[in-house]
Order: C-alpha cells, then sequence, then structure tokens
C-alpha cells in the first residue's frame, strides 16, 4: 500500500496539485498508512510531515456531535425535545420570508420547534452565508459578522424554512455546541478535552493553538483562476474568540483525528479499550436520522471560499447524527452506508464500518470542493481500498 499512495501523493506535489498534503487510512486494528508530502507553506521550508497541524474547520462537526450526543446518554439532553428548553433563543429565531421594500428581512414564527436532531442532521433551518445569499444578505443589512470571526452575533441569522422540512447546511452544530455548554457548565473546549480528546488521545487537537502545535502549522493557501496556490500566513480562527465553534474552529493533526474514525469503527472505544460513546449512541449516529430528505449540492455564494459542492454527484445521500451517509457504494470503493464528511480548507474523512475502514486526508487549500485536492482524496481512497 504505502509504495503506492506515497506516488500517487507525491506526485501531486511535484506536479503542483497540492502546496502539501497528509494522508493516513486505518482498520479497526491500528494505523494502515501514513505519509506526508509537499511544504506546509509555500516558499518555506517545513515538510508537510503526518504531525502537521492544520485547520480541521467542519470536521469539528462530528467531534462537537459526539458530544451532545454523550449528553443524550447521560439523560441531560433529548434529540426530540425542544432546543429552546436549553437555549432559549433558539425558541425566538424567525424564519426568513424574503425583504421589504427598503431591504429589511421579513421573518415569520417558526411551525415547530428546534431539536437537536435537527441541528445535528441540518434540518433546523439555518444555513451558511458562503452557500447562501439570502444569509449574506441578512448579514449586510443587519450588521451581523461572519461565523469564522467566532462572535455570538454571528449565531443570530435567520432559518431558511420550517424546522425538519428539508437539508441545509449550516450553523447548526454550533448550536448544538452551545447545549452541550449549557448542559455540562463547561467550555466546549474544556468538554472535549474531558470527555472525547482527552480519552481518544487526540493530544494535538484543540480550539487554541498551542505553542508545541504552532510550529507544526500549515497555512491556507488560496487557488486563483490562473490555477497558481498563493499561501496566506494571516488566516486563522480567533484564538480568544466569544464562542468556541464547535461546527468549524478545532485545529488538529490528520492522527488524531484517525483515532476518532478508528473509535467509529470499534463501537465507541478508544484504543485503549475505554468506552468514549456507547456502541448504541455509535449505532445511532451512523444510521439516517432525517427521514426521506435528502442531501443537496452546495451553490457557492461566496466563490473564493468554496466551489459547487457534492460528493459522488447523483448519488443519493442522507445524514446521520453529524455525519454525511451515502447510500449507494461510491466509486472509490466505499461501502454504501459510510460516514463521511469535510472541513472547509480541504481537509476530509471517511468511515466504512461495513468494511472496517477509514481515512483522512488534509491539505489547506481554499475554495472548498477543491479541483485539484478532492479528486486527490478520492484517488487516496481508491487506493486504501485497492491495497
Amino acid at each position: 500500500m504505502s509504495v503506492m499512495i506515497d506516488k500517487l501523493l507525491s506526485d501531486a506535489v511535484k506536479q503542483g496539485d497540492v502546496p502539501g498534503v497528509v494522508a493516513v487510512a486505518t482498520d479497526a486494528a491500528g494505523t494502515t498508512y501514513e505519509g506526508g508530502f509537499g511544504k506546509r507553506v509555500l516558499g518555506q521550508s517545513d515538510e508537510m510531515t503526518p504531525d502537521t497541524v492544520v485547520w480541521l474547520a467542519s470536521m469539528t462537526k462530528a467531534v462537537t456531535g459526539a458530544a451532545a450526543m454523550q449528553q443524550v446518554e447521560r439523560g441531560k439532553l433529548g434529540l426530540d425535545s425542544p432546543a429552546k428548553e436549553v437555549i432559549p433563543y433558539l425558541g425566538e429565531v424567525g424564519v426568513l420570508e424574503g425583504f421589504d421594500a427598503d431591504g429589511k428581512p421579513v421573518t415569520r414564527a417558526p411551525r415547530r420547534d428546534i431539536t437537536l436532531r435537527h441541528l445535528l442532521t441540518h434540518t433546523a433551518g439555518f444555513s451558511y452565508e458562503i452557500w447562501n445569499a439570502d444569509i449574506c444578505k441578512y448579514q449586510q443589512v443587519m450588521g451581523v459578522p461572519g461565523i469564522t470571526g467566532c462572535e455570538n452575533k454571528a449565531l443570530t441569522t435567520p432559518l431558511l424554512f420550517d424546522p425538519g422540512e428539508r437539508w441545509d447546511y449550516g450553523i447548526n452544530i454550533d448550536w448544538a455546541g452551545k447545549m452541550v455548554e449549557a448542559v455540562s457548565g463547561q467550555k466546549l473546549g474544556q468538554y472535549l478535552q474531558h470527555n472525547v480528546l482527552g480519552p481518544l488521545g487526540m493530544d494535538s487537537t484543540a480550539f487554541f493553538i498551542s505553542p508545541g502545535m504552532r510550529e507544526r502549522l500549515a497555512r491556507i493557501h488560496h487557488r486563483g483562476p490562473d490555477g497558481g496556490l498563493t499561501p496566506d500566513l494571516a488566516l486563522e480562527i480567533p484564538q480568544e474568540p466569544e464562542f468556541e465553534m464547535g461546527g468549524g474552529g478545532l485545529y488538529g493533526t490528520a492522527g488524531d483525528y484517525l483515532k476518532f474514525v478508528r473509535m467509529m469503527l470499534n463501537q465507541g472505544k478508544s484504543d485503549r479499550g475505554e468506552p468514549v460513546v456507547k456502541p448504541e449512541t455509535v449505532a445511532m449516529m451512523s444510521r439516517n436520522a432525517m427521514g426521506d430528505t435528502k442531501v443537496v449540492s452546495l451553490k457557492p455564494a461566496i466563490p473564493p471560499l468554496s466551489n459547487e459542492a457534492e460528493f459522488f454527484p447523483g448519488m443519493d445521500k442522507q445524514w446521520g447524527l453529524s455525519f454525511m451517509i451515502n447510500n449507494e457504494e461510491a466509486p472509490t470503493g466505499r461501502s454504501a452506508g459510510s460516514l463521511a464528511w469535510a472541513g472547509l480548507a480541504n481537509t476530509y474523512y471517511w468511515i466504512d464500518q461495513k468494511k472496517g475502514v477509514g481515512g483522512v486526508y488534509a491539505t489547506q487549500i481554499l475554495p472548498f470542493a477543491d479541483v485539484k485536492s478532492l479528486p486527490l482524496f478520492h484517488a487516496f481512497e481508491q487506493a486504501v481500498y485497492e491495497a
């Protein structure tokens, strides 16, 4: 396996497809492949090694989802209880119906309450400005900042539809993180360290970039219209945020995240055999949790941040309790019913519980669903199955 995948990834770096890449794979017993190629920052000398720290972005969501499900296990949160019982504000959020003649938003009360299930499956009605022009307009009119600034006001955007009506990717799991904070009495990062990251041995994963992590930090690159890559040394999630972004704020290594993948392959147990979530919770998280609703393509409203994004276009996909689920076997070899998602700067993972295989892939490139990086991820995944 190593020789084939090493060549695949090193060739991509030599061709200039990606500045640097780390990829790791696992079965239930342990790591089966790890490799790093290229540079952490183009034009600098530091190599992209397996212990390189990257912005995990929305790969954070599954970790926050596991934390929320721990609170469901403990009876502190209910999947189908009104979320306003924990966060009263979630009972006040209106549904956006449009904008009046003066450009002011027009909202109405939702027809049903938001629940934790809605938040974990992205069916509450929230969206992201990156993929929705109405949210962009609302932010401009109402002075609401973008989500990556980690200001509480960023969470005050309206719903786009009544909870449970359809799927739309948005700030849902940031609110799930707020719910974990409310019932645990801890900041999200502290809770994750004590209950998820620490027990799994994810020692290089956190909202706060420690000095040791910063020494190994890769930087985000922007792909220009000509296909060239330019590093951005200033782009970073705030290190003194108003709220810790459960939907996208974690930094970490691919190898650390592989421990989370392996937990999902091992019925909720860490590498040391200690339970992090119960086997029945893993099963619940791993199956469709939103009825007949389907995942749809994400159409960019801010093209520098995202291309149009859909994994395996045309394939039927749904959502579990914080994971995308492909309902058919993927061309890479990924089994039907597998779990996956990604992060904005082109980090990706998958968890195939049927075949007992999973992997993590990390570059640091914008826009999302990069024309070179996403195909390279799929090629890496296919190579893992072929091996």
